[in-house]
Formats: C-alpha cells, sequence, structure tokens
C-alpha cells in the first residue's frame, strides 16, 4: 500500500490508538524499544499498513530530531515525536495477530538502504512540533 492513500495520524491519534500488548507469536521477533533494522527473517507479511505520519503537502520534512533529555535517535525512551526526523518520513503498522503497532521508515545512506521499525509506546508519544 502506498503511503498516499493511508490516513494521516496526528499524534493524539497516534497516542489513543498504541496500547500496551504483549508481543504475540507473530511479531515477538520485534523487540524495538528504539529504532533497529527490520529483521531479514521477520515474515513481513505478519504486519499491515494502518496510517501515515508523513506531512500532507510537504516534499521536504525536517530532518531535525527531537530530544528534549538528551536521548539520541536508537535511545529506547527517546520521545516519538512525529513532527520531527524521522518519523515524519514514518508509516504506522500493526501486527495483524495482537494489534500491537510499529513506526516503519527506510534510511536511505550513502551505499545502503536499510528498513528501520519501532514499536510504538503511547507514553513516548508527544505532539511537539518544529518551529
Amino acid at each position: 500500500m502506498d503511503s498516499a492513500s493511508l490516513p494521516r495520524w496526528t499524534a493524539a491519534e497516534l497516542r489513543q490508538a498504541a496500547h500496551a500488548t504483549p508481543p504475540c507469536p507473530s511479531c515477538q521477533t520485534l523487540v524495538c524499544p528504539g529504532w533497529e533494522s527490520l529483521p531479514v527473517y521477520f515474515d513481513q507479511n505478519r504486519l499491515e499498513p494502518v496510517a501515515t505520519l508523513r506531512p500532507s503537502q510537504d516534499d521536504t520534512p525536517t530532518v531535525g530530531e527531537y530530544h528534549p533529555d538528551g536521548t539520541h535517535g536508537w535511545s529506547a525512551d527517546a520521545p516519538i515525536a512525529p513532527g520531527w526526523f524521522p518519523y515524519n518520513r514514518c508509516d504506522v503498522w500493526r501486527c495483524l495477530t495482537c494489534s500491537r503497532l510499529f513506526l516503519r521508515y527506510t534510511e536511505y545512506g550513502g551505499y545502503y538502504v536499510d528498513e528501520r521499525v519501532r514499536e510504538v509506546r503511547a507514553g513516548l508519544v508527544t505532539d511537539t512540533a518544529p518551529d
């Protein structure tokens, strides 16, 4: 499914949809409180796209990150801030079995492409936006 055809969720909608669900057998290998590379052995058909956090009408969203408490991009306790990178390039995916939510985006490096994933923890979602 193309991101353009997905509903765009706000931080509040993401927070409301996220619920503390223990990993089920379908998604238990995705233990990713912080950003991680999607394991090559994970069957991606176990997840379905449900929404996007990508801003509409914005071809160049910020590459700035939001880390007010000294976290960094790989921190398990880093805020999930949809207005900031990399969340502004994410789609929201749901486990077909237990409905656990994940964020996914593709990192394009100089010589590689890396599919990244992070589980959604409602307590980390913030609606803080760049100026």
